[in-house]
């Protein structure tokens, strides 16, 4: 694609100062093998929307599924920690919790401060992005400072390991600029015109350009994507999450990033945003399916084998998160803690759960469920 119709950045060491505003021109995305990539993402991501509304209790899959993005968003950083690890930090008070378990499941509280926030106000503003930025890091500033020097630079241990690849705008009242010119793009309704999805694609990489906070940007954006698809109403919850295929095409990612700041190459940017749309739309929606096929097989041996009292409220309380305690359905009120451990021990012995003891606690692994998210 030519860049006549945008201004590309000619020196990566530079920052990009004069970063396009929105919107980019209509000319580079008005493409047969655009619209067909965006023809499969829309399909895809509607049959989902489908399937997540026929679900009785879809805290089961926003609580479930929040938690494995949460882990491959922060991965991308490199910020790791195991499902295990991660599960169980869930399953425990706040406090307990440390280490990288902590910063995973700060994410995951990120995605529903920023979804409270956006329900609330009704659109986005510069709060939204503050909101969820100090959610996540747990630093109280905002925007960068203005002469804040600031460079993207190459990981790994190859010969050009540390060089910069893009260098952000910064400058007195840039930033506060180009954010206004974003949230006034993803707030404009007289748009009939450009797709939300189409949208999505461009407001993601603008954020990435702009690089506005001083860590957590990549995070954030990610973020971003999920709350723009429920507020379009493409969804109703935020439950379609692309960390996991970005975190598999980490290096596809970055170079199409690259490849739109340094040759105006938009077209490779939305077929690769619409096809991580595509197949995660399909894994979710394979996810969801699972899921309430366990539950049911589940149910219909408690039914037959046991005499537990309201085995759905049990089974939606151990499929809502991998791991539970007897301190769980406890404070659920649903049983007393004698009848809470009697019936999850019965479930060890059915072979649905396994029984775990960790830093002297009982926790109960949901073994279906642990496959399925695994998967």
């Amino acid at each position: 694609m030519s860049d006549q119709h945008y201004q590309i950045n000619p020196d990566r060491t530079i920052p990009w100062n004069n970063l396009p505003k929105l919107p980019i021109d209509a000319s580079l995305y008005r493409d047969l093998d655009v619209f067909e990539g965006l023809g499969k993402a829309k399909a895809a991501l509607g049959k989902l929307q489908g399937r997540s509304i026929a679900i009785p209790n879809q805290g089961i899959l926003v609580n479930t599924i929040s938690l494995q993005e949460a882990k491959a968003s922060s991965e991308i950083e490199h910020i790791f920690t195991t499902d295990d690890e991660l599960y169980k930090a869930y399953s425990d008070e706040a406090s307990q919790v440390n280490g990288p378990a902590k910063e995973v499941l700060r994410y995951r509280e990120s995605i529903w401060s920023g979804h409270e926030y956006l329900t609330e106000k009704g659109e986005f503003d510069l709060g939204y992005f503050e909101q969820v930025y100090r959610t996540m890091t747990q630093y109280t500033d905002g925007l960068r400072k203005p002469f804040a020097q600031t460079y993207i630079r190459l990981g790994g241990s190859g010969p050009n390991a540390g060089k910069p690849i893009y260098t952000p705008p910064r400058g007195e009242g840039i930033l506060e600029d180009l954010m206004a010119n974003l949230i006034q793009f993803v707030n404009d309704v007289q748009q009939p015109e450009i797709d939300p999805l189409i949208k999505v694609a461009i407001a993601h990489l603008q954020f990435e350009a702009i690089h506005p906070f001083r860590d957590g940007n990549g995070r954030t954006g990610r973020i971003f994507n999920i709350h723009y698809l429920v507020h379009s109403g493409l969804l109703d919850l935020p439950i379609l999450y692309l960390s996991k295929y970005i975190l598999r095409e980490k290096e596809q990612y970055y170079a199409n990033l690259s490849a739109v700041t340094q040759r105006a190459a938009w077209k490779e940017w939305f077929l690769f945003i619409f096809r991580g749309i595509e197949e995660t739309s399909q894994d979710t929606f394979q996810k969801i399916t699972d899921i309430l096929n366990a539950k049911d097989a589940i149910l219909q041996v408690l039914e037959k084998q046991t005499s537990i009292a309201r085995p759905e409220s049990l089974l939606e309380a151990i499929f809502t998160q991998p791991f539970t305690k007897v301190r769980h359905l406890v404070d659920k009120k649903l049983y007393a803690e004698n009848t809470a451990r009697q019936y999850l021990n019965q479930l060890v012995e059915l072979g649905v759960c396994e029984k775990r003891k960790i830093s002297g606690g009982d926790y109960y692994l949901n073994l279906e469920l642990y496959r399925i998210l695994g998967s």
